[in-house]
């Protein structure tokens, strides 16, 4: 090749490289910002017309009549013109029953190049058991801890030391109520020094804004039903109360378990991962597994985990009412389930009504930074 030759081809290259680098530039400038993600953790059959679940609600009020396909997502993305945005991970139609496509959910979304998370608000919003020494069904409850329940060491109650209060406790200790010791015999993986946690803490000051802006601009329905309901739990007063927007702990566990015992464990747990700091108000499934892979995105600058919010709804007790036997209301949540359903929409909407309205001032801040 002559020198004129290659020099038209080196221009050309570059020209090349050139254009490429310009098709790139634009297509990152265009790429879609959602300020506002509501993620859920089940929908009951479709998302709109028919019985509801956990997103529902958000999927016809708010229009959400956009749809965006998400490689590796259990579920489309769906939107409004105001730049809300929601999705769900779970379905009752699924064959099988696992928190697992929370965490695809997050992978997909956050990996997916047509999207920009990195301003993104996130309510993740679900219904859940209560504990009745903290509040009543129907209620509304921001977390700003979400403790993992499913990683632990497990014994028998009927093989276990007498004086143990239940056979569940932490992995590198040898019972209940320890925390891990942080040296290399701790009976980790392999003889690893243990230096976990099982509290996802989330940003204190938005969640503590999240809950007075909704306990100011949302109201919750009572029914004759929930309150009959209620006075059964003669032994809890907080159970007694109506529906009402609250602040506390979520514990996070795939096992559904009831009644006092696994109820003062779940207690206990949370105290014990928020250093007293917090007490278990509601229990669920999912939770962890969306603020723990978000956790880890926010790690590599995919999205920002002060951003995070977390809102669970009571649909059920987590323990049967004063005197009655635990196997009689165990996985019964067909009185509070509705009124959960509302509950956490009329809670989460507020807020995300607000980022919206006002985005020039929270694109950039976050609310009581």
């Amino acid at each position: 090749m002559n020198s004129s030759r290659l020099v038209c081809s080196l221009r050309w290259i570059f020209a090349a490289v050139l254009a490429c680098a310009t098709l790139h530039a634009v297509a990152a400038d265009e790429r879609i910002a959602p300020k506002v993600i509501v993620l859920a953790g089940f929908e009951v059959g479709d998302d709109t017309g028919d019985a509801p679940g956990e997103f529902q609600f958000w999927a016809e009020r708010e229009k959400l009549t956009g749809t965006l396909e998400i490689p590796g997502a259990p579920h489309p993305l769906r939107f409004n013109s105001a730049g809300l945005y929601g999705s769900v991970a779970g379905n009752t139609r699924d064959e099988s029953l696992t928190t697992v496509p929370s965490s695809e959910l997050i992978m997909a979304l956050c990996l997916d190049p047509r999207l920009d998370l990195r301003k993104t608000y996130w309510i993740i919003n679900g219904i859940s058991g209560i504990d009745p020494a903290a509040g009543s069904i129907g209620s509304a409850v921001w977390a700003a801890n979400v403790i993992d329940g499913d990683a632990l060491r497990e014994i028998g109650e009927a093989e276990m030391p007498k004086s143990w209060p239940y056979g569940l406790f932490a992995i590198g200790t040898t019972a209940p109520n320890q925390l891990p010791k942080k040296q290399a015999d701790a009976g980790g993986w392999g003889g690893a020094t243990l230096t976990y946690t099982m509290n996802y803490a989330l940003n204190p000051a938005l969640t503590r804004w999240a809950f007075e802006f909704s306990a100011s601009h949302a109201t919750l329905d009572d029914s004759p039903e929930l309150k009959a309901w209620r006075e059964k739990y003669t032994a809890y007063p907080a159970a007694q109360r109506p529906p009402q927007i609250m602040m506390g702990g979520t514990l996070a566990s795939a096992r559904y378990w009831h009644g006092e015992a696994r109820t003062q464990w779940a207690r206990d747990w949370v105290k014990l991962w928020t250093d007293g700091k917090d007490k278990l108000v509601t229990t669920a499934m999912e939770q962890a597994a969306y603020v723990g892979t978000l956790q880890r995105m926010a790690k590599k600058g995919f999205v920002d985990f002060n951003r995070v919010m977390m809102l669970r709804s009571a649909s059920n007790y987590s323990t049967p009412p004063t005197g009655q036997d635990v196997t009689t209301t165990i996985g019964d949540e067909s009185l509070g389930t509705v009124a959960a359903f509302e509950a956490q929409y009329r809670a989460g909407s507020v807020v995300a009504h607000e980022l919206l309205a006002h985005w020039d001032r929270y694109a950039t801040n976050t609310p009581a930074k």
